[in-house]
């Protein structure tokens, strides 16, 4: 049997599974995510290629996926699942859910003994995705073999009982197959093998792929890829059209902007032989130099590594309060100070939320200078204040810039080794903002600049953090 025979086959058999099912071409949507997840022959050169036993199984099992795009994702959640209680004597004493469903297929009598299967990849445990129960009779009774993901570890064990209905998820869906799929299935699967033909169709069910193929080639993609994957707000030049370049001794892909997603850079990890610092460090030069030649800004945002190909970075949707009510209720500052600290305060909240990180660390200092315009008033200040916010924050949240501090005292650390080194370019203390640690680095001092600020604004220049003006009282 070839997959195309077997798309044609299931989509006849789903016909009547609702009151809308697959069309024919979900149905190629689904195998064409197979292929992607390795659980069916991809390339146009294997459409003649026969399918085993356990591929069979996999388009059976991409079935259960609601959306024909995740059909290999949900076969790879239940696949392998294991059943309750360890090997069972029936089904030939599968060891997975596959196994189980290939014995099936393949005896006539095992077939006669289903009532029913029924496949879910809802929620069984917490985080814990997939579940598969066979019902079936034996010696004049009913039998119920469930399968579960095999970090269920206790559920594995000889004479373990699970109940499948008591399951994680408060709401599930299941896809169930009756004796007469199986039989119909199985006789289609009989027929293929008795009878080879010759494959269906013009192979169009691979152009995508092979056009994909061919864009992976045009961006040096390898099977051993690992992308790294960063956003990047400019508007220095860019290309149009996703391409790759060479920076240095390295390449990367740049991706344009579009309507969903930013311009973003693609650095294959494995290829060029860098670390995600690394990277980001190349990165940094890379948009530093773009920002020297065409004199407009670059900044590198965040993103994720982990994928084999480029992946396009969406546009950032931060999350942000509403409320039906909205109601404020505060008027300007009387005093100067207190204006001039809340406008430095917004300008290095901006920077930071916009990885500006060196700018947020040294506005957050132009707070404290408000009333501490010299090292000299802000160290004593900062060792007076620094115990007090400790004692509000989870320690856990400090430990990252304490390690930073080494030996050094918060204060000393502070103004040397940040307000100093962020503001002048000194040999002592050096702040390169393309390396990727030293941006690490100054965003852990920024978050604790961000509570000593906080802190003065509040508590030295009495400024309320609430919405609502303070009501006198007589």
């Amino acid at each position: 049997m070839l997959a195309k025979q077997l798309a044609h086959i299931l989509n006849e058999l789903c016909g009547k599974s609702d009151l809308s099912t697959d069309a024919l071409a979900d149905m190629d949507q689904r195998f064409e995510a197979l292929r992607g997840s390795g659980r069916l022959p991809s390339g146009r050169e294997s459409r003649g290629q026969k399918l085993s036993d356990e591929q069979i199984v996999a388009g059976v099992l991409g079935l259960v996926a609601g959306r024909p795009s995740w059909a290999g994702m949900v076969c790879a959640s239940i696949a392998h699942l294991k059943p309750v209680g360890g090997k069972a004597d029936a089904f030939g004493g599968a060891a997975t859910l596959t196994d189980a469903l290939s014995n099936l297929l393949a005896d006539k009598a095992m077939r006669d003994s289903i009532i029913g299967v029924r496949l879910s990849a809802a929620e069984a445990g917490t985080n814990s995705h997939g579940l598969a129960v066979i019902t079936y009779e034996r010696d004049g009774a009913r039998h119920q073999l469930s399968f579960v993901r095999d970090e269920a570890v206790s559920l594995l064990q000889p004479g373990v009982s699970f109940d499948a209905e008591l399951r994680n998820a408060p709401v599930s869906r299941e896809l169930v197959f009756n004796r007469r799929f199986f039989e119909q299935l199985a006789r289609r699967i009989e027929d293929a093998r008795a009878h080879p033909s010759p494959p269906i169709g013009d192979g169009s069910e691979y152009d995508k792929e092979d056009a994909e193929n061919a864009r992976r080639q045009r961006l040096g993609v390898t099977s051993s890829s690992h992308f790294l994957n960063i956003g990047v707000d400019n508007q220095v030049t860019w290309p149009r059209e996703e391409m790759l370049v060479n920076f240095d001794r390295y390449k990367f892909v740049l991706m344009p902007k579009t309507k969903e997603h930013v311009q973003s850079i693609h650095v294959d990890l494995h290829a060029n032989k860098l670390s995600m610092e690394e990277a980001m460090t190349v990165i940094n030069r890379f948009l530093s130099l773009l920002t020297w030649c065409d004199d407009q800004f670059a900044i590198a945002q965040d993103g994720w590594s982990g994928n084999p190909v480029p992946v396009a970075v969406p546009k950032r949707n931060l999350a942000f309060t509403t409320t039906h009510y909205w109601v404020f209720d505060r008027d300007i500052p009387a005093s100067e100070e207190a204006q001039r600290a809340l406008a430095l305060y917004r300008e290095a909240r901006n920077a930071e939320q916009n990885f500006m990180i060196s700018y947020a660390v040294l506005s957050y200092f132009k707070v404290l200078e408000v009333r501490y315009p010299e090292g000299k008033d802000i160290r004593p200040w900062v060792a007076r204040t620094f115990p007090l916010i400790r004692a509000e924050e989870d320690e856990s949240n400090l430990r990252p810039f304490l390690a930073a501090c080494g030996s050094e005292t918060v204060e000393d650390y502070l103004w040397k080794a940040c307000r100093v080194a962020v503001a002048h370019v000194r040999e002592k203390h050096p702040s390169d903002p393309d390396i990727a640690e030293e941006l690490t680095r100054l965003h852990h001092a920024a978050d604790i600049m961000r509570l000593f600020a906080r802190y003065f604004i509040r508590h030295e220049l009495g400024v309320s953090d609430s919405p609502f003006r303070e009501v006198e009282r007589d």
